[in-house]
């Protein structure tokens, strides 16, 4: 006898997917999550349906404006049209044959990679994660086979409120003790040192330094930019040493900084880089290791590889999103916009706020420890403003990219009502 289910298999397989979704009240979907999934987010009550542009809908019709943007995945707008309409095409052709085979999708796919990075060969995986550990891997082979360091011996020097993914490597050597608690041992190999410190970093380094890690700018560690400079030192201690510099760009690529790349702000070109989040148009997880080609050549069949990685669905639609990135001007689009909602916010003049920091449209809006940042949250979904705080009680804007002039004063407006609301009752 086949095991009782209240699962609406029979439903589904006849009527579709929506035809039970459209069913699920808020309450359900949540106890759901709650009661089936591990507990390792802590979600905003917003039950979300729907989504266009840089607005989103919950189950009973209230719209928000998304200020989060899926930590800067969302940047062609939730349903971009473009991105959509590559999607449904390449539905209709092939999605996935793995890498045992060649596809005219990959190969145009890393062709555009290319051409918009300036920089020459791409590894195409899917999470931001899995980029950054491609990096990894790519630096350590180089180690070995180029620079001559010691087998097993190679050191990539990192930064201290670092944020490049979650896998058991990468947590291994963040700052951050709720990420790594529990969950050690750890491999060896990352020296820590200080971000924005020149200083700190020439003296972390050893003969056995194969590579320095960092984001441009921290987005998850509060949207900390680095002093001027910073990045071309950077690039010239990597010259001076004969060691690789990868730059995490998975949050700040690809126009959110005011720059197709946040290292652009500087001479800071560099050897690897790991990018994801819009390079899936908001709509599937691209991500790909990115470098020049005496680093990326080293890699052999069989060193790596990705069941999904450069499946010809991603690649299709990360063809489309690198267009619309190009040819619309995501990077110039960030700047103006990124500027018209600091500015604002700055001008609120709200007690609350320790300070504004931005860069393109990746802004932080810190507010002072006395603040009920709790109070905050609330404040801001009253308002129909969704984000959350990130790391030093500092709340992270990083909306579409695609959004308009009034949809940012829209949010001004919300957010300096949510202020001063909190302000009212501290």
């Amino acid at each position: 006898m086949p095991t009782q289910t209240t699962f609406p298999w029979q439903q589904i397989a006849t009527q579709g997917v929506g035809a039970v979704l459209d069913t699920l009240s808020t309450e359900e979907s949540m106890r759901l999550a709650d009661e089936y999934g591990t507990h390792n987010y802590k979600p905003l009550p917003v039950n979300v349906v729907r989504g266009e542009g840089a607005r989103v809908w919950d189950s009973e019709g209230v719209e928000y404006i998304d200020c989060i943007g899926a930590y800067s995945a969302v940047a062609h707008g939730h349903l971009s049209p473009a991105v959509v309409r590559a999607l449904q095409e390449q539905l209709t052709r092939v999605t996935l044959v793995s890498r045992a085979f060649f596809s005219p999708e990959l190969g145009l796919f890393l062709h555009a990679l290319a051409e918009y990075t300036g920089l020459d060969m791409s590894c195409p995986m899917n999470s931001g994660a899995e980029a950054n550990e491609t990096c990894i891997k790519l630096a350590r082979k180089w180690a070995y086979t180029v620079k001559g360091v010691p087998k097993d011996k190679a050191e990539i020097i990192v930064t201290t409120d670092n944020f490049h993914g979650r896998t058991t490597t990468i947590v291994g050597f963040s700052s951050e003790t709720k990420y790594k608690e529990m969950f050690g041992p750890f491999g060896p190999g990352f020296v820590e040192v200080p971000y924005g410190d020149l200083a700190a970093l020439e003296a972390a380094i050893t003969p056995n330094t194969c590579a320095f890690l960092a984001e441009p700018l921290q987005a998850e560690g509060g949207i900390i930019i680095p002093p001027d400079g910073y990045l071309a030192g950077v690039r010239q201690l990597c010259d001076k040493h004969n060691m690789l510099l990868i730059w995490d760009e998975v949050q700040t690529g690809f126009g959110r900084t005011g720059r197709k790349f946040g290292w652009q702000w500087e001479d800071a070109e560099p050897d690897l880089m790991a990018v994801g989040k819009p390079l899936g148009g908001g709509v599937l997880p691209v991500s790909a290791a990115v470098g020049k080609r005496h680093v990326m050549e080293i890699l052999e069949p069989g060193d790596h590889g990705s069941t999904f990685g450069g499946n010809p669905l991603a690649a299709a639609v990360g063809i489309a999103a690198l267009a619309e990135m190009e040819v619309h001007d995501y990077a110039g689009r960030s700047e103006r916009l990124g500027r018209r909602l600091a500015e604002g916010f700055r001008a609120l003049n709200s007690p609350l706020v320790k300070e504004v920091r931005d860069r393109g449209l990746l802004v932080g809006v810190e507010v002072h420890s006395h603040v009920d940042s709790a109070a905050l949250t609330k404040a801001l979904l009253d308002e129909r403003i969704v984000t959350k705080e990130t790391r030093k009680r500092t709340f992270r804007f990083t909306p579409p990219i695609v959004t308009d002039e009034a949809t940012i004063d829209e949010i001004i407006a919300r957010v300096g009502r949510a202020l001063a609301a909190v302000a009212a009752h501290a």
